[in-house]
């Protein structure tokens, strides 16, 4: 199994083990006692035996397993709000990206790496749209995966009406399904600038900031145009080595 898995059983759903760290082991059912063959009741006046005995049935149980993806950083987001191109262009992850909603339909990870020793990993989450707390747009099979990621970072793309509107409501989506994820260090990357000319490129950040709440960082960036990728890229890297213990700190 993936690191990552939850084994439950099927029919109550009680959790059985969660996989999450690689070399993991866990035994959801356990063997039937072995039975003895012929060779074991062999003797110095008996060469050929024709005594057996037969094994024991082991434990039968049906289980279900539920992956719930590892990385240091989820992506959260609308549909077609840029995620999988930002990825795909601060990692060697290769998403599908399109011009229309809902080209990603399951996770997928990519490693950023700053410098030799400097990295994390980042998980491209399909679009979560409005009421996915209630299952709407497949919105339980996408959230649970931002629950193992350390950071979220809100991907609101600079040609939505109302940028601060759009964050507020993934925030709310998130607190609804699971109130613990709005305590999670987040930032707000502000994505598709280059669609925009480069005077009013150099007022936006700011006008952009006196929308969003004061507790969550809000940058610009453009994968296609290569803006502010490395500052965004720094500003990850220490959030995520900001929520390690200091034991794991490379």
């Amino acid at each position: 199994m993936p690191a990552g898995t939850v084994v439950r059983v099927a029919d109550t759903d009680r959790i059985l083990g969660d996989l999450t760290e690689h070399g993991d082991r866990l035994t959801v059912a356990e063997g039937g006692r072995g039975g003895r063959g012929n060779a074991f009741f062999k003797s110095s006046t008996n060469q050929a035996p024709r005594k057996s005995q037969p094994g024991e049935p082991g434990e039968e149980r049906a289980i279900t397993l539920e992956l719930k993806l590892l990385a240091d950083v989820g992506l959260v987001g609308f549909p077609n709000a840029g995620k999988s191109t930002l990825v795909s262009t601060l990692s060697a992850a290769k998403p599908e990206v399109a011009d229309y909603p809902f080209t990603t339909l399951v996770p997928s990870l990519g490693m950023v790496y700053l410098s030799e020793y400097q990295s994390f990993a980042m998980a491209d989450i399909p679009g979560i749209i409005e009421d996915a707390h209630e299952g709407k747009g497949l919105g339980l099979q996408f959230l649970r995966h931002i629950e193992r990621n350390a950071v979220l970072l809100f991907t609101v793309p600079i040609t939505s009406n109302d940028p601060a509107g759009e964050y507020q409501t993934l925030l709310d989506e998130l607190r609804a399904y699971n109130p613990h994820l709005t305590n999670k260090p987040r930032l707000v990357a502000l994505t598709k600038m280059d669609v925009l000319a480069p005077d009013e490129r150099a007022l936006a950040p700011d006008l952009m900031e006196e929308a969003f709440p004061d507790d969550v960082e809000v940058l610009p960036v453009s994968a296609a145009a290569q803006i502010g990728l490395e500052q965004l890229k720094r500003a990850l890297w220490e959030r995520v080595e900001g929520g390690k213990p200091a034991a794991q700190v490379r």
